[in-house]
């Protein structure tokens, strides 16, 4: 059952944040959606958006000025939370990078974690509870993501490409395998059989893959983005599509950062990029 937060008039719709008991979680849990105007007259297209390393619910609806445009679309944007909140697992706040605020999207198998941290199979689960309880047409949904969200729509997409038809990503962690943020999150979560990383990198996915996604992924990469070296690895994601023939756009902006500047500069693209994809004739 939805408990209505609170909502705000925005572009001839509404910005709503909702609470809710998650069975997956196994705790409330926090969710964001902005309702465009056409959603009062039928069911309409919906984009998942997940957020990264630090950010809640609240994140992109503030600071991504996406609605202006979802509105014109008649999009429905839809934003989870990040992790758990009050699973009480030793260490969960010690570090801003692993636990609360950083779930990366996977479900955890190690003791402590596994009971609550199992944000992969919450966001099927709240997949789910909006096409039930808000007007979203469940044939039409899509997702994208920024940093370790992008890493998480990325993942969510290639394993469930029959529930998303459209995926792009803004600075996404492609290879986490590879990079220190993922190696902690991987380890700390799911222990040290790397086959069990393997189910949510990117990379590895994409080059197990044949195609998945035909009518293209979108990436777009700041290359002032101060993590791009060390924690992003766009160009194995880049490597794993041209061997899996995949079409990907993956755009590199000279000057532009991690944060949510270089996001709301191009997040027009992407929800025009997804409402073409979500808009086709159903194959």
């Amino acid at each position: 059952m939805l408990e209505l937060v609170s909502e705000h008039a925005c572009y001839g719709g509404v910005q709503r944040f909702y609470r809710h008991d998650s069975r997956e979680i196994g705790l409330p849990m926090r969710f964001s959606v902005f309702m465009p105007p056409q959603a009062g007259h039928g069911a309409v297209p919906a984009l998942f958006y997940l957020a990264g390393l630090t950010c809640t619910e609240e994140t992109f609806m503030i600071k991504a000025g996406a609605q202006r445009v979802a509105a014109e679309l008649g999009l429905m944007l839809i934003a989870p939370d990040t992790s758990p909140r009050g699973a009480g697992v030793e260490g969960e706040s010690e570090s801003w990078d692993f636990g609360v605020g950083a779930g990366f999207y996977l479900d955890a198998t190690q003791p402590g974690w596994a009971k609550h941290y199992r944000m992969y199979s919450y966001i099927h689960e709240l997949h789910e509870l909006v096409a039930r309880e808000l007007p979203v047409d469940a044939s039409r949904i899509g997702i994208f993501g920024h940093s370790m969200g992008g890493h998480g729509a990325l993942t969510m997409a290639l394993k469930r490409p029959d529930v998303f038809r459209t995926v792009s990503a803004f600075a996404p962690i492609a290879a986490p395998s590879k990079c220190p943020w993922g190696v902690k999150a991987f380890t700390g979560y799911l222990g040290e059989d790397k086959a069990e990383w393997a189910q949510y990198d990117a990379s590895m996915l994409m080059a197990q893959s044949k195609t998945p996604f035909p009518a293209g992924i979108l990436i777009d990469q700041g290359l002032g983005d101060k993590f791009l070296q060390e924690q992003l690895y766009p160009q194995a994601f880049e490597a794993a599509c041209m061997s899996a023939e995949q079409p990907l756009t993956l755009r590199r902006h000279e000057g532009y950062d991690h944060g949510y500047y270089f996001i709301s500069t191009f997040i027009e693209d992407h929800l025009r990029f997804h409402y073409e994809g979500l808009t086709l004739p159903v194959a």
